[in-house]
C-alpha cells in the first residue's frame, strides 16, 4: 500500500504542491496518539476498579456479609432471651413473690443498665457499627436482668426452705372462738366512730365478747409487747417473724409477758374493756412490713369459702366500731 501525501495549492502558480512534514510535526502527533492513550487507559482503569473489586476486597466483602448475619442472628436469639426473661420477671412478681409474702423487685432495679449512654456511643465510634453498639446494649441490658432474677430465685429458695416455719407464724385463725361468727362485729374500712361521730378509718377488726373471754395468738410468735396502749388500753402485741405482727387491744388484761414465745391457740389475754371503748370486745390488727392490712385476709386455717364470704358481709353490716 503507497503512503498517503498531504497535497496544497500554490497561490502564485496554482500549482499542486506536495506538503513535506517536519520532524517536529510528527513529534506532535505521536504525543497527541500516547497522551489520547493515557487518558483513555486512567478511564478504563477507573471504571475497572470502580466496578470490578479485586480479590481481596471480595474477600473483605464476604468477611464483612458473614459478620453482619451473625450479628442480626445474635440479635434475633437475643430478642428471643429478652420475651422468655420479660415472661419470668412478670412470673416472679406477680406469682412466686406474692405467694412467698415478698415484695416485687422495682423495674428500675431489673432494667438498670450497667453502663452510661456514653459508653454505647464510643463503642459505635469504635467499631462503626450501630448494629453492634444495640447488639452490646441488649446483651448488657439482659445481663443484668438475669442477675437481678437469679439472685431473686435464690431468695425465694430461701423462703422456700422456711416456708413450714412461715406457715406456723403467719396469722391464720380469728383470736376468739368464733365459729358460728355470732361474735364479728366492725370491720376493716371506714366506720363511724362511737365518741367522736366522725367518719373514720378502722385498722382492724372488732369482735363482740363478754368481759373475761379468751383471746388467743393467731400463729406462732414472740411477745413483743404488754402494757396500757393510748387509745388501745391494755394491749398486747405479738412479733411472728417474716414481717408479720398482731395487735390485741381494749383487753382485760393480758397473760403472757415480754418476750415469752406462744403458739398458736395459746391464751394470751382476756377480753375487756379499756382504752378508748364503749363496750366490752377484742380489736385485732394484723401488721405486715410494719402496715396495717385487712385481718379479714388471714382467717384461712378456721374458714370455709362459704364462712368467709359470710364474715365479710356481717363485718360490714356494722357502721359504727366499739371503738
Amino acid at each position: 500500500m503507497s503512503r498517503k501525501h498531504n497535497y496544497r495549492i500554490n497561490p502564485q502558480t496554482l500549482a499542486l504542491e506536495r506538503i513535506e512534514h517536519g520532524i517536529v510535526f510528527w513529534l506532535k502527533r505521536s504525543g497527541g496518539y500516547i497522551l489520547t492513550g493515557l487518558c483513555l487507559g486512567i478511564v478504563f482503569f477507573v471504571i475497572f476498579f470502580m466496578f470490578f473489586p479485586s480479590p481481596r476486597e471480595k474477600q473483605l466483602i464476604e468477611q464483612k456479609q458473614a459478620l453482619e448475619a451473625q450479628l442480626r442472628l445474635l440479635d434475633k436469639q437475643v430478642d428471643q432471651m429478652q420475651v422468655v426473661m420479660t415472661d419470668m420477671s412478670q412470673r416472679d412478681d406477680n406469682l412466686y413473690r406474692v405467694l412467698f409474702g415478698a415484695e416485687p423487685i422495682p423495674l428500675a432495679v431489673r432494667q438498670g443498665a450497667s453502663h452510661k449512654i456514653s459508653y454505647y456511643d464510643e463503642l459505635a465510634k469504635m467499631t462503626n457499627s450501630q448494629l453492634a453498639a444495640d447488639l452490646t446494649l441488649k446483651a448488657d441490658v439482659l445481663e443484668k436482668e438475669m442477675y437481678v432474677q437469679a439472685t431473686s430465685y435464690n431468695e425465694l429458695l430461701d423462703l422456700t426452705k422456711n416456708q413450714e416455719e412461715r406457715m406456723a407464724c403467719m396469722p391464720a385463725i380469728q383470736p376468739v372462738k368464733n365459729m358460728d361468727l355470732k361474735r364479728v362485729a366492725s370491720g376493716w374500712g371506714f366506720r363511724v366512730h362511737p365518741i367522736y361521730h366522725t367518719r373514720k378509718f378502722h385498722y382492724g377488726m372488732d369482735f363482740s365478747a363478754p368481759t373475761g373471754t379468751e383471746v388467743m395468738a393467731t400463729g406462732n410468735a414472740r411477745v413483743d409487747f404488754v402494757g396500757w396502749k393510748q387509745g388501745y388500753g391494755q394491749t398486747v402485741i405479738l412479733d411472728h417473724g417474716f414481717g408479720y405482727k398482731t395487735l390485741y387491744a381494749h383487753l382485760f388484761k393480758g397473760l403472757v409477758r415480754k418476750g415469752q414465745k406462744v403458739k398458736r391457740g395459746d391464751i394470751i389475754a382476756l377480753v375487756g374493756n379499756t382504752g378508748m371503748s364503749v363496750g366490752s370486745h377484742l380489736h385485732y390488727e394484723v401488721h405486715y412490713k410494719d402496715r396495717p392490712v385487712d385481718p379479714r385476709n388471714y382467717y384461712f386455717i378456721d374458714l370455709s369459702p362459704e364462712d368467709y364470704d359470710r364474715m365479710i358481709q356481717l363485718s360490714n353490716n356494722f357502721g359504727q366500731t366499739f371503738d
